[in-house]
């Protein structure tokens, strides 16, 4: 049985942020999406047993979907400003223990947070390789600053050709239209402030994190080096090795929705049960 969907605005010092919860009682998983997404792009998971089983949080980050664009660009279009108003984000919530899904963008902004919110109890990590600060190309197979995921403004075929190379064959309508809603600021200050060396130094965080960390990815992504993440010596890798589905891009989550969920239930019921264990 599907669970029911509640919807909510939540007021927040980086504006209005949209918020889609399931009705499970389970504990939370937040799910981050993207550059230049929505919170659309986990309906697979919310259509799941995952939306029965654990309340998911679904978000639209600041600048997409139905939030606000910032008022501050230059404060919250970053990854500490967005770690800093999802933490915020959980507060108003009320969620002080959560489980965490990062897709791309989203993956970056929950390591992010690690450095700054201590009730992290889970980390899923999909399109999303931990780089060195200003060592982003060592995990890319291009740097994504020099293309269209850093451009401000993009025509109706960069659009196209972004959210293929994003979410891979075929894109679904609603992708192609969070693309065009999408604050173009957004791109451009994210990436300005990462070669400022804005941030943590990621690899740096994730080796020496204890937090139990699920890392799936599609085996034909296009853009991130699955050879990288190899080589990274996560402080607490699930199952002591990398997740690679089969045959699928960077949305795994979406292109093989059911191995992919089995995977993260599995994944969170091990990190709960470590959490209890040392609890």
């Amino acid at each position: 049985m599907q669970a029911s969907r509640l919807t909510q605005r939540v007021m927040t010092s980086h504006g209005s942020i949209f918020v889609e919860r399931s009705s499970g009682n389970g504990p939370p998983l937040l799910l981050i999406h993207g550059n230049s997404s929505c919170r659309g792009v986990f309906a697979r998971q919310f259509q799941s047993a995952l939306a029965d089983r654990y309340r998911l949080v679904a978000i639209d980050l600041p600048g997409h979907g139905l939030s606000d664009d910032a008022a501050d660009p230059v404060r919250t279009y970053s990854l500490p400003g967005f770690a800093d108003c999802i933490i915020e984000l959980l507060r108003l919530l009320g969620i002080s223990e959560v489980s965490i899904l990062g897709w791309s963008l989203g993956g970056h902004i929950a390591i992010e947070m690690l450095e700054r919110f201590d009730g992290i109890r889970g980390l899923i990590l999909t399109g999303t390789p931990p780089v060195r600060r200003n060592g982003m190309a060592e995990g890319f197979v291009a740097s994504p600053d020099r293309g269209l995921p850093g451009r401000r403004i993009l025509d109706e075929a960069e659009i196209d050709a972004f959210a293929r190379h994003m979410f891979g064959e075929p894109v679904e309508p609603f992708l192609r239209q969070a693309i065009r809603r999408s604050d173009g600021r957004c791109r451009e200050q994210m990436f300005a402030s990462a070669r400022k060396g804005v941030g943590v130094d990621q690899r740096l965080v994730i080796e020496q994190s204890t937090v139990p960390v699920a890392v799936i990815n599609g085996s034909a992504d296009p853009l991130i080096r699955l050879d990288y993440l190899d080589g990274v010596a996560f402080g607490n890798l699930w199952e002591r090795r990398c997740h690679r589905l089969d045959e699928v891009g960077h949305a795994p989550f979406w292109h093989a929705a059911d191995a992919f969920n089995a995977l993260a239930g599995r994944f969170l019921d091990a990190a709960a049960d470590a959490t209890a264990r040392s609890g």
